[in-house]
């Protein structure tokens, strides 16, 4: 008997650095489509960044993880189980040249193609729409009804109006209908509830990886039956399942859903080639390791039953016969021989020595000895202008190169751009290289993070709600100031929701949606039991803003005046040395914050110390102040870039110039004294009268600016002054 073949199987090898990202975007572009199975979810991110930016035209796709632990007690963020079905929904049609997958969500069983297939479908501008068929296909395909759209998998009908928020969308839908025929096809903001822009069509997919229908409920209950002994009418996750809630935790009994779950490779379209990148199978056999582990902590709550680990987990045995089904690429870093697209070596050391007169005499030995063509990936376009400006300084000037694309066209021999790489790599071959800032700065920790989007924080609102207790006063953003009563539940058309019962003064009630929470806010004003109540409908809110609106201005006036005074004093330009700057920011012994946790509208770390290195060029005065009392290493910082405003001329004698609520400290002052140290040295002096006198008039700026941020920050400070005036 003749055997099939087994499709071919390669070796990719001598991949340094992110050249790994390099051969696979190569590789797309000759073959595809490719499904790369990375052995860690770090690497899955990095090679989907760097393909993208290697090879822009390419429709690359991540199927993320749920981020959860094995048979963990609560579910995946919504987002994430959005991405996974808009991801599965495309490698299914084949949508898709390079799809990356991590190991460990490689052998998650999934629900089967055929699901997601049978509950998508589309809307489009001009046709006609059954509103009854419409919320049957919604339900099947579980949506939540809800009073306001905020999280994929929502839907609100209002009349003729539906807010929609599909999952795999970035942004949720709002449908205009006209009598029976879809009017227009809006996007709009889940924040402000305006609209963006329109589009002509959207795809609905499953609201979850599971059906939550009576169907669905049934086949539940009838596998937890044959697996499970005992009454499952004492299991509380049956019960809420029966009921059809979906249970925190319930991905974990995701075959009970189905007859037969699928795998990865059930979604993989017929002949498309599989990477494997790293060491996929250490990655297996530790992933399993922690499965059974798990399996073994958690599995004795006799209240929640657990699934086999091979009924919810695909075995390595199972994975790699699934393998033999598709052509197989191994991608690996180490120098064995091996075939690929390119061979690359790993770059020489290159770190810039801050220490050394010329600190960039590595990297211009490189230049001249090595007759290639190396770009130099900055992280950000703000590094990349600060690197251009150090190496202008150690007579070095390189050419610009906006993506991959412009550098292979571009001639010169020394190119700076932005690139998301993580590491670099020669390509002796083709003559160049590409080095990073992993290179450059070897011993530095640098922290890479993703854009947060921004997004309405439902959970730190009910947070808020839950301090609340009855009888505390509350301030309305558009009412005034009344009584928490607690929470009622309301029976409107849309259904039973829940609403905030505020009283008035003179009985007068306002219910607000839970919703709308965020036009309610603390009342910090008199004590809670002597707040000044308003009256719905009376005027007094409104003329107590109207006050708190004169009080701003009239503060605007006394700021405008002296910054005008402070604007035409003449201050000293001070010369600033990217290498001083480099060197004291090495020898810098914390990290910097992104923000102040408690404020949002604290200004970023980086963003003050760069504001403040760059002004010191001006002879404008400008100032700096900080808290006494803060303890934060970024404001410590913050003031050695300051202290360049403290004295009309360079000195190497410590001025400090202190007042009850700032302080700005000389460069000596911080190079000699922790940041912790508050006192002023003995045997330093602040220098002439004008510094004193600068400082005073910052600081009272200071002041001045507090007051108006307390004056226009909110409605509570016009509570406050309603408190005070009643009192």
């Amino acid at each position: 008997m003749q055997r099939d073949p087994l499709p071919a199987r390669r070796r990719y090898t001598r991949l340094a650095g992110s050249a790994d990202a390099l051969a696979l975007a190569r590789l797309a572009q000759e073959e595809h489509p490719i499904a790369v199975v990375s052995a860690t979810a770090l690497d899955a991110q990095r090679l989907r960044d760097e393909i993208t930016w290697f090879s822009p035209q390419l429709r690359i796709c991540l199927l993320p993880d749920w981020e959860t632990l094995p048979y963990d007690q609560f579910s995946p963020h919504h987002d994430l189980v959005s991405e996974r079905l808009a991801t599965l929904y495309r490698i299914q049609r084949g949508e898709f040249d390079v799809a990356i997958v991590p190991a460990s969500t490689a052998l998650v069983r999934m629900c089967p193609p055929a699901y997601i297939a049978g509950l998508t479908f589309f809307l489009r501008t001009g046709a006609e729409l059954d509103l009854a068929q419409l919320k049957a296909q919604l339900a099947t395909a579980g949506y939540q009804h809800v009073t306001q759209v905020v999280a994929p998998g929502e839907v609100c009908v209002r009349g003729g109006l539906i807010d929609l928020f599909p999952m795999g969308s970035a942004l949720p839908y709002r449908l205009d209908l006209d009598d029976e025929l879809i009017d227009s096809i809006k996007t709009f903001d889940v924040d402000t509830q305006r609209t963006l822009y329109s589009v002509n069509e959207i795809r609905m997919l499953p609201a979850r990886e599971f059906p939550l229908d009576d169907a669905g409920r049934a086949r539940f209950r009838s596998r937890w039956r044959e697996l499970f002994e005992g009454d499952p009418s004492k299991k509380r996750l049956y019960r809420d399942v029966s009921n059809g809630v979906p249970a925190a935790g319930i991905e974990y009994y995701l075959p009970l859903f189905f007859e037969a779950t699928a795998t990865l490779f059930d979604y993989l379209p017929k002949g498309s080639t599989l990477a494997l990148h790293g060491d996929v199978s250490s990655a297996i056999t530790d992933f399993w390791r922690d499965i059974n582990s798990r399996y073994r902590m958690q599995g004795g709550d006799p209240d929640r039953p657990l699934l086999a680990p091979p009924e919810m987990f695909a075995p390595a045995e199972e994975f790699y016969l699934r393998v033999k089904d598709h052509p197989r690429i191994d991608v690996h870093e180490t120098d064995e021989p091996g075939e690929g697209p390119l061979a690359t070596t790993v770059l020489p050391p290159l770190a810039v020595d801050r220490r050394a007169q010329d600190p960039l005499v590595g990297l211009k030995a490189f230049l001249a000895d090595s007759k290639l063509r190396v770009l130099v990936a900055a992280e950000s376009p703000g590094r990349r202008e600060t690197m251009a400006t150090y190496f202008a300084e150690y007579g070095l000037k390189p050419a610009a190169a906006a993506s991959f694309e412009q550098f292979q066209a571009n001639t010169a021999s020394f190119v700076l751009g932005v690139a998301p790489l993580a590491h670099g790599f020669v390509v002796p071959a083709e003559g160049w290289a590409v080095l990073t800032e992993a290179e450059l700065y070897a011993g530095v920790v640098r922290r890479r993070t993703r854009a947060v989007e921004k997004r309405s924080s439902v959970e730190g609102m009910l947070r808020d709600l839950s301090e609340l207790k009855i009888g505390d006063p509350v301030v309305h953003e558009e009412h005034g100031i009344g009584r928490y009563q607690g929470l009622v539940t309301l029976d409107l058309e849309d259904g039973k929701a829940e609403f905030l019962f505020l009283q008035y003064e003179g009985g007068d009630k306002l219910y607000v949606p839970v919703s709308q929470l965020g036009v309610i806010g603390r009342y910090s004003g008199a004590q809670p039991e002597e707040a000044p109540l308003h009256k719905l409908g009376s005027g007094q809110w409104d003329k107590a803003k109207a006050r708190a609106a004169k009080q701003v201005r009239d503060t605007a006036a006394e700021l405008l005046a002296l910054y005008a005074k402070r604007a035409s004093r003449h201050g000293h330009a001070f010369g600033i040395q990217q290498h001083d700057l480099e060197a004291f920011a090495a020898g810098f012994g914390f990290e910097e914050r992104r923000s102040k946790p408690s404020s949002p509208t604290w200004p970023r770390a980086s963003r003050w110390i760069a504001w403040c290195a760059a002004t010191s060029a001006s002879a404008r005065p400008r100032w700096r102040c900080a808290p006494r009392s803060s303890p934060s290493p970024t404001a410590s910082r913050s003031w050695c870039s300051a202290r360049r405003r403290c004295s009309p001329s360079s000195t190497s004698r410590p001025s400090t110039t202190a007042s009850p609520s700032c302080r700005c400290a000389s460069p000596s002052s911080r190079a000699s004294r922790p940041p912790s140290s508050r006192t002023r040295s003995s045997g330093s002096s602040p220098p002439a009268s004008s510094t004193s006198l600068s400082a005073r008039t910052s600081c009272s700026v200071v002041r001045s600016s507090c007051r108006a941020w307390a004056s226009r920050s909110s409605t509570r400070s016009t509570a406050s002054a309603c408190g005070r005036r009643r009192r």
